[in-house]
């Protein structure tokens, strides 16, 4: 009998799922992971079980991940540059003012998820999805709507991310690297300056406590994901898999449709609590923008990111626009 308990105990055991996230504990995201687990548990019978801890209790992305490797956790909910270093394909989305829109954003993503999902899987890691997070909006307690009022701020750079830091760089600005879980700190105290979050993430970590501005320039697009150490999960059998797969799919593709609208309301909630949104000038911003399509450029060539993939990222946004102007017929 003591030995039918051991070895019923290991079976349940491999099949349990720590998962870290910065995701505030009661936040709606979190019901719906939850939910999501309670659903694969029940439908696995047991067998494969999810157990979140939110709130960042588990520290930055690098230790979540130094936690992964040793198998204290199986895996994190992350922002791209999180595992970029494991494959840069993840850096794609990310580059500043790449994209116009969110549906030139979506646009691209139709055709090129698939791709950096497997990419990610070959690296070691499963998702089960991207969900977009919105456009990230330079957020300040001074305003800014010129290159000339960036010089010299110093603003926050999320922990390995090279990409940003080369482009806040380009920009006049000083970087100052951070764990996600110390910026609200930093802003409190003045050791950072500006930063670059969606009205969502910002509202979502409390950081518009903190500011009193914020540029209408989308400085880049965001989006975030689960990432499950593909060691552990390919221990479930391969019917708990598909579940897993299944239900932590439609969870993320709720999330990327949700998460746009929930941004407008977080972009809505924060104006209404005072915050001042300031226009950038349009020659201003022609002139970051071609500053920062060099510096991607460049970084393709440095090989920080795939010039294959980045070429083929172009190819489908020349695309878009191109149907774009075929629509609205010619100019007058």
């Amino acid at each position: 009998m003591m030995k039918k308990r051991f070895l019923t105990t290991l079976i349940l055991a491999t099949g349990l799922l720590k998962i870290a996230t910065v995701t505030p504990e009661g936040s709606q995201w979190m019901q719906d992971m939850r939910a999501g687990a309670k659903e694969i548990k029940e439908r696995t019978d047991g067998r494969v079980q999810i157990k979140y801890y939110g709130g960042g209790v588990m520290g930055s992305d690098q230790k979540v991940l130094s936690r992964i490797r040793i198998g204290s956790l199986q895996g994190g909910a992350f922002t791209p540059t999180a595992l970029a270093s494991q494959y840069s394909g993840l850096n794609l989305y990310g580059l500043p003012m790449v994209f116009d829109s969110a549906e030139e954003a979506d646009f691209v993503r139709t055709r090129m998820d698939d791709k950096l999902i497997a990419g990610l899987e070959e690296a070691g890691y499963v998702s089960f999805g991207f969900a977009a997070g919105g456009f990230a909006l330079l957020m300040s307690n001074t305003r800014i709507s010129t290159f000339e009022d960036l010089k010299g701020k110093k603003v926050w750079v999320p922990e390995g991310d090279t990409i940003s830091r080369q482009a806040m760089e380009a920009l006049s600005l000083t970087p100052v690297t951070l764990p996600l879980t110390d910026v609200l700190t930093g802003l409190q105290t003045g050791l950072i300056d500006v930063v670059g979050m969606s009205p969502i993430g910002a509202l979502v970590l409390q950081w518009h406590t903190k500011i009193k501005y914020m540029s209408d320039l989308p400085l880049l697009y965001t989006l975030g994901f689960m990432a499950v150490d593909k060691k552990a999960f390919y221990k479930l059998n391969e019917g708990d898999q598909a579940v897993v797969r299944e239900v932590m799919g439609k969870i993320y593709q709720n999330f990327d449709t949700s998460n746009l609208a929930d941004n407008a309301g977080a972009l809505e909630a924060m104006l209404n609590t005072g915050i001042e949104t300031v226009p950038f000038e349009l020659s201003e911003y022609q002139r970051l923008r071609e500053t920062l399509k060099e510096l991607n450029a460049d970084l393709a060539d440095q090989g920080i990111l795939s010039k294959e993939l980045y070429n083929e990222m172009l190819a489908y946004v020349a695309e878009y626009r191109a149907g774009s102007r075929d629509e609205a017929g010619p100019a007058n």
